[in-house]
């Protein structure tokens, strides 16, 4: 049987796979996990409950508070709020757990369930594992005053947005961190389509505002950190000094420069290291990112004496990376950007806060600000239909891999990686020429369609 919980919680289709009774059983299951693990240390435990704004989010929240209320919880629904609002408010509120009804960046039609621990973390593997194994169980259910109460607290959303603010403030110096600056905010009709805007006015930016008005079917719909072409021709249209795109839970963001040129994470951990390293903050002059982070990052970073520490794909990875060795900055070039001082999870509103902060106290533009970190030609190619249990044991596929790694050398960069739950093996190329990665990784493609492929 397939592991319900993937890399960023339960996510599927809603109301066929994320229904409202696995909804109601991953509450209680997570209510007793957190419980035995000693989380509730005797008190009547709380939970921080969240939502982006798809339709489905509500009979979805509405379900996970129920269980967790019927596990003798207390559950404080702050309604629309960003994902990351929620890891924050956990910690602020004095929490015991969160919990987000949110597919992210996925189509509406989607929809997922994460719980944060206290203190805002993230759950690992083995919680997760857990909760999994007590769906469905018998328990003995709390009677009377010992069931939970749900409390409806759509205020909490403006402790969040005072927070990230003050993280801009302390992070720049400055009580308005982005005064002077006119800035175009995506707000791909989700979480933070009211949370965005407003935290960057209060820091006194110029805001020009897109795809805020969700109505429950069109969050990422063409819009937001997917789909940048609207926020690029905003900006130019409107002279705005730059422009930033949220996903639908706001956990990540991109970012348009002056020009309508696309601002990836790793230019924006770029800035930010380098900005960091500057005022001493940087721990250990170390950015944490994935394998999937492009060389020009790598370069850029070398020359400005900053080391990186590479992990695999995915947020929590570098959350871990950042945790057991008290790194303060670590990403995604899809826009997951962790700022350690300030939060506990990729947060796409501080990121357009500090970028903010960024380009007026430097006084640059953003186009400058990412101007060393010059990104090399990508080529990703998924090659289905394959074993890919076995892409690293093929001498056949290794000795190429290796022979394209030779043929590029420094100015290029293989990497081969197995889906963790289809047949699939994703092949990427970086080369300093779009024909050259776009022939190698096509020329590895086809070895490791002929070596691994399952088809009879």
């Amino acid at each position: 049987m397939a592991r319900l919980f993937g890399t960023d919680g339960v996510r599927g289709v809603a109301n066929r796979e994320v229904t409202a009774e696995l909804a109601v059983d991953l509450g209680v299951a997570a209510a007793h996990v957190l419980a035995e693990r000693g989380d509730f240390a005797g008190h009547r435990p709380t939970a921080v409950l969240g939502r982006d704004t798809r339709v489905s989010g509500q009979f979805l929240s509405a379900a996970v508070a129920a269980g967790l209320a019927s596990a003798g919880v207390d559950v404080l629904d702050a309604g629309v709020v960003p994902t990351p609002g929620v890891a924050y408010l956990v910690g602020a509120v004095d929490a015991d757990l969160g919990v987000v009804i949110s597919a992210s960046h996925n189509p509406m039609p989607d929809n997922g369930i994460k719980f944060f621990a206290s203190g805002g973390q993230k759950l690992d593997d083995a919680v997760e594992a857990a909760i999994e194994s007590r769906l469905g169980e018998q328990w003995q259910r709390p009677i009377g005053a010992d069931v939970g109460r749900v409390t409806s607290a759509p205020e909490l959303v403006n402790q969040y947005v005072d927070h990230v603010v003050s993280a801009a403030a302390s992070f720049s110096g400055s009580d308005t961190p982005a005064a002077g600056i006119t800035i175009v905010v995506d707000c791909a009709h989700g979480a933070a389509s009211d949370a965005g805007p407003a935290a960057l006015r209060a820091a006194g930016a110029e805001v020009i505002v897109l795809h805020a008005e969700p109505d429950g079917t069109n969050i990422n719909d063409g819009v937001g950190s997917t789909h940048l072409d609207a926020l690029r021709a905003a900006v130019v249209d409107r002279g705005a000094d730059f422009g930033v795109a949220f996903d639908g839970d706001a956990d990540r963001c991109l970012a348009v420069d002056g020009g309508g040129e696309i601002v990836d994470g790793d230019q924006i951990m770029g800035a930010f290291a380098v900005a960091m390293k500057a005022r001493h903050t940087l721990y250990r002059d170390t950015l944490v990112a994935t394998v999937m982070s492009n060389l020009g990052l790598h370069r850029a970073m070398r020359e400005a004496g900053i080391d990186i520490v590479e992990t695999a794909v995915g947020d929590r990875y570098v959350l871990e990376a950042m945790r057991e060795a008290g790194y303060t900055l670590g990403g995604e070039q899809s826009g997951h950007i962790i700022v350690s001082e300030y939060a506990t999870t990729g947060d796409g509103v501080l990121t357009a806060l500090l970028l903010a902060a960024t380009v007026v106290s430097s006084r640059a533009s953003l186009r400058e600000l990412c101007a060393g970190v010059v990104r090399l030609p990508q080529v990703l190619v998924n090659v289905d239909g394959v074993d890919r249990t076995r892409v690293f044991t093929d001498e056949t596929v290794q000795k190429e891999v290796g022979d394209v790694r030779a043929e590029l050398g420094d100015a290029g960069r293989v990497l081969l990686r197995p889906s963790g739950t289809e047949p699939l093996v994703r092949v990427m190329v970086e080369a300093e020429t779009d024909e050259k990665a776009r022939a190698a990784a096509d020329r590895l493609a086809a070895v490791v369609r002929a070596r691994l492929g399952t088809d009879t």
